[in-house]
């Protein structure tokens, strides 16, 4: 009979086995690596027709983005200067003074 230590310590190393190939998927997958079977021959996806265009239009709607987010930081910066600037602050002031003259 098989002590049943023996029992838990196989499935113990069996799961401890699984964790690490599941764990290094992951990373794999994270960081760009190609996926390999279990003889290690490279898994490549498919390299379809409606693939490539989907990736097409991936990359210029990745590229629109990046310019208007680009032109989104101009224009922040445009306006953190005019609110930084100490003749904005000093406008403000007078405009509010003057919103309280007219409302008396």
């Amino acid at each position: 009979m098989i002590p049943i230590i023996a029992v838990l310590g196989g499935m113990m190393i069996g799961g401890a086995g699984l964790f690490g190939w599941i764990h290094t998927t992951r990373l794999k997958i994270k960081h760009g690596y190609p996926l390999e079977t279990m003889w290690g021959v490279p898994i490549h996806p498919s390299n379809s027709e409606e693939s490539k265009e989907r990736l097409k239009l991936l990359t210029q709607e990745n590229a629109q983005l990046r310019a208007e987010l680009g032109s989104i930081k101009d224009r922040l910066g445009n306006v953190e200067r005019i609110v930084t600037d100490s003749g904005y602050s000093l406008t403000h002031e007078i405009e509010s003074l003057r919103e309280r003259k007219d409302a008396h």
